[in-house]
């Protein structure tokens, strides 16, 4: 499907977004009660965290147990129609996110995964879920392996912390609290005992039935029988659910046989090996947690056990997945979807069209003659400096990282570089450059992490490598270790080389220099490969072969590698990498590169005027779930790289105390160098602008154990190192408790704050008038200063939000706005821009919506462009690195700090800033800055 992005479209398309978290303790019943909030503020459209059956009490819902099911925790069907029908009463759409990768698999909560545990091949859900039945290692053949133990499997069942037990009708290895179902054909072992060993008291029409039962399960299919079709599977599910009741009966109505079941289960429970035998005929295999990622046999959703991935390219699997979905899409419940992760899908365009061909159908309307695709659609998908969204994807665009790094960047000083980069290496001793540490957060990935996934592909390529005279001579090491390097060089998340041989531009040269760079690190290693076991995963991976048959091969392997490299350089960097690099953390971000060092405001235009043309309405995020900091935190450190000097003698005056303060051990001292950097900097970042300290030690402790252990440098998440982390909780608290630091720490951040403070309103604003879709993420119309989840998840006070714009709406003029401004600590300024930019919006949908983008050349210190639809204009008016330019003088960039700085507009007449009401007037196509942004440090100019 190749879609036309023209402005002329029939379909639901949101003008603006605002996403909710929803959970068990905020419901759909919640987000009802902050519509008509959501009205008054100006969005178009209420987007929704996933709504779909998940893990019970989640926290955030991507781990969906069953994607046919709404949540019951949320208020189920009922209660999402009844959101639905007050949405549109108020005139907001809604947006739904979508989790078409994975599922969540833990604690027996998914019905479809529970099922493959129990008759494994066999299950009809088998092909749900992206299993490899048959590894390399032959005793996990036919076998899930579970790595759900908590220690070595030997040693838990000689403690006798696994057993077999019986509830209600179906019998279950237990471990702790968690239930593994028995396969139905390993009760021939059970049965087999009890039927020898009863009673001559049991009467024979008891007697009978329990042998009618034994017979019946050894007459099951077997589980490994590859024949078996899907009507088979069900007859089998079915033969089983039999056995199960027919046995729960005969136990109601025959106590002596109740009583030789009890009997033997307490039998093999008290017999290790009686007890291993049994386990041994079941289609999974247990394991210890920690040691199970090298053969762990079913891809997962990064390195997290518990989500298993999906098979979306099986048409069963989509249309069973979508089935609810497109039913609340024909009922109109839902208008659009966010799709998360869609990098872990084999075939996101198929998957993509797919999705629209659906939709289409849903809503009874012809994709071959529509203009845009019927389905407002917009695809989580990470793009590196330089890398382009694929322009015949079926979707609206990107979620917005891409756009929240390039405006982010905005906000930093590139001119001093250097001199950060100095004093972070003088300070924490790091020499690395960020593509150094992320080759070795990649390796580290793929080594301890995803070993299993590896191995996997490597097996795949050893076969390819047989039937290849030139290749058959590379070993199963030589070629993992050739697949590792070539993913921990990957330029990008992943490729998109399709069945067919269809592929992306770009695509062949992305892989070219993947093999390049793993060339140049295997040639620095002590024993490097042979070249040529490289140029032999280059010709795979570019299907470069003789014959169809052989492409066909090459093609398929290319495609399962391609889901990997996005997980490694996901896990690599954003979980990794990112914690080890300290450098300016506001870089340090989901969908930036933390060694490119702001964005230039030239950039900045190309890339906005870019998205006016092909993406006009991507999502633009400055906040989201996933946000490693709120976009005020963010913009709070982003001042630090205006004062490198200033920071460098912070550092300096205070170093004695981090000394007095860190624990030394023999292997050096704790917190190490890198931890008080990254301390810092978030404790400025996220210091509370109202002054209540009250949970900010416990904020910075969380997140300071979080980032420790996603560093991997001196305690894990797989391996804690409970005295490092108590040393470095013990550290953060008592600086925290320091008087004179804090009183230091708090003079630093007041000297920062409004230029903190100026630089999130100019990107809220930029965000709100730009070309695209904006996004708020919850509770950031006013101050957002989270840290990494689940941190940014906390509550939301509605109420006092509303009060704000009861204000607001009472008469926005420029006193209002100079109070608000003045006491910009509480948020309200914040919460003055966003709805004074959305109500604008919604005043000139379709300035806004398909206007054209044109830069202003303003200086260094102002992003400004205009936006023209027919007669319309608007030009938005955003003042950057503002403490350089005021040079300290005044908390904002108002009236003289502008000096005979001009700004140009596309014609004379006369405009309404509407964010304080006042008016200017130009007779010339020259204003001076000064009378612009005289009394208000931004502006939002609407031609009257």
């Amino acid at each position: 499907m190749t879609i036309s992005h023209s402005p002329l479209t029939t379909h639901h398309l949101p003008s603006s977004t605002y996403r909710l978290q929803l959970n068990r303790d905020f419901p759909f019943s919640a987000a009802r009660r902050v519509l008509p909030y959501l009205k008054r503020l100006g969005v178009t459209d209420v987007y929704l965290s996933p709504i779909w059956a998940s893990a019970p009490g989640s926290g955030h819902g991507y781990d969906v147990t069953d994607h046919s099911v709404v949540n019951p925790e949320l208020g189920g069907l009922k209660g999402l129609h009844k959101l639905s029908a007050a949405a549109r009463e108020l005139g907001l759409g809604v947006i739904v996110d979508f989790v078409p990768n994975h599922m969540g698999i833990q604690g027996g909560h998914n019905p479809y995964w529970e099922d493959v545990l129990k008759h494994g091949q066999a299950s009809r859900y088998a092909h749900f879920f992206d299993i490899a039945w048959k590894p390399l290692r032959r005793a996990l053949e036919g076998k899930v392996l579970l790595p759900v133990l908590g220690d070595q499997y030997g040693r838990v069942l000689e403690r006798g912390e696994l057993k077999v037990e019986l509830h209600g009708n179906e019998f279950f290895v237990c471990y702790w609290e968690r239930k593994l179902p028995l396969s139905p054909r390993s009760l021939a072992l059970l049965l087999g005992g009890i039927l020898d060993g009863l009673p001559p008291r049991v009467n024979d029409l008891a007697r009978a039935e329990l042998a009618s039962i034994a017979r019946s399960v050894q007459n099951l299919p077997r589980s490994t029988d590859e024949n078996l079709s899907d009507e088979d599977r069900l007859s089998r599910a079915q033969e089983a659910d039999v056995i199960a009741r027919r046995l729960g009966g005969l136990m109601e109505t025959s106590k002596p046989i109740c009583t030789a079941i009890t009997s033997a289960l307490q039998g093999i429970n008290t017999d290790p090996v009686r007890l291993d035998a049994l386990i041994a005929e079941q289609n999974y295999r247990l394991a210890y947690w920690k040691v199970a990622a090298e053969e762990i046999n079913y891809r997962r959703f990064f390195d997290i056990n518990d989500l298993a991935a999906l098979r979306m390219e099986d048409p069963r699997v989509f249309e069973w997945a979508h089935a609810t979905l497109f039913q609340l899409l024909k009922d109109g419940v839902v208008q659009g979807v966010r799709l998360d992760h869609t990098d872990g899908l084999y075939d996101p365009a198929g998957y993509f069209r797919a999705l629209q061909d659906g939709a289409a159908k849903a809503l009874d309307q012809s994709p071959e003659t529509s203009q845009q695709p019927p389905l407002y659609v917009v695809a989580e998908k990470i793009l590196e400096p330089g890398e382009q969204l694929p322009e015949d994807w079926a979707v609206h665009g990107t979620t917005g990282y891409d756009f929240l790094a390039q405006l982010n960047g905005v906000f930093v000083e590139g001119a001093h570089e250097d001199e950060l980069s100095g004093i972070y290496r003088r300070f924490t001793g790091d020499k690395d450059t960020y593509p150094a540490h992320l080759y070795r957060g990649k390796m580290l990935i793929e080594r301890v992490s995803l070993p299993g996934e590896v191995n996997v592909l490597a097996e795949q390529l050893v076969t390819l490598a047989e039937n290849d005279r030139h290749a058959r001579d590379f070993t199963l090491s030589a070629l993992r270790h050739a697949i590792r390097e070539v993913i921990a060089s990957f330029p990008v998340y992943r490729t998109y080389i399709r069945e067919n041989g269809e592929r992306e531009p770009g695509d062949d040269a992305k892989i070219a220099r993947a093999i390049t760079d793993a060339k140049r690190h295997n040639r620095r290693e002590g024993n490097p490969l042979d070249p040529s076991v490289f140029d032999f995963l280059h010709t795979v991976l570019t299907l470069n072969a003789d014959d169809e048959a052989t492409r066909e091969r090459y093609a398929r392997f290319a495609m399962k590698f391609q889901q990997l490299t996005g997980p490694v350089t996901a896990k690599g960097a954003e979980d990794t990498a990112f914690y080890r690099y300290a450098r300016l953390l506001s870089l340090n971000e989901v969908g930036s590169d933390p060694a490119h060092f702001g964005t230039p405001v030239k950039e900045f235009h190309a890339l906005a005027r870019e998205r006016a043309e092909k993406w006009p309405h991507a999502m633009l995020a400055g906040s989201t779930h996933d946000t490693k900091r709120g976009d005020d935190t963010r913009a709070r450190i982003n001042v630090l790289s205006e004062i490198p000097q200033t920071w460098a003698a912070f550092l300096s005056q205070w170093s004695a105390l981090f000394r007095e303060l860190q624990t030394r051990t023999p292997d050096g001292t704790i917190p190490s160098q890198m931890d008080i950097y990254t301390l810092l900097q978030n404790a400025l970042g996220a210091f509370p602008l109202s002054g209540d300290l009250t949970d900010f030690p416990d904020r910075l402790c969380a997140y300071l154990l979080k980032a420790a252990r996603e560093a991997k440098l001196s305690t894990s998440w797989a391996a804690p190192d409970s005295d490092y982390e108590a040393a470095l909780e013990g550290f953060t608290r008592a600086l925290l408790t320091h008087e004179a630091f804090m009183g230091g720490l708090r003079e630093l951040h007041n000297r920062i704050s409004p230029y903190g403070a100026q630089n999130s309103l100019s990107a809220a604003l930029v965000r709100l008038t730009a070309p695209g879709v904006p996004d708020t993420y919850q509770g950031s119309e006013g101050w957002n200063q989270s840290l990494v989840d689940p941190d940014n998840r906390r509550p939301v006070d509605y109420a006092s939000r509303g009060r704000i714009l009861t204000r607001l709406e009472l008469g926005l003029d420029l006193a209002l706005a100079q109070q608000f401004l003045n006491r910009y600590e509480n948020g309200a300024v914040k919460t003055l821009v966003t709805w004074a930019a959305l109500q604008a919006r919604q005043t000139h949908p379709d300035l806004f919506q398909h206007g054209t983008y044109q830069p202003i050349e303003a200086g260094k210190y102002l992003l400004a462009f205009s936006r023209q639809w027919e007669r319309q204009t608007v030009i938005t008016v955003a003042p950057r690195l503002t403490l350089s330019l005021t040079k300290e003088k005044t908390p904002w960039a108002c009236g003289e700090v502008w000096g005979n700085r001009t700004l140009t507009l596309p014609g004379p007449g006369t405009y309404q800033n509407v964010l304080t009401g006042e008016v200017v007037r130009a007779r010339t196509t020259k204003i001076p800055l000064a009378k612009v942004l005289e009394h208000f440090p931004l502006a939002l100019l609407l031609k009257v």
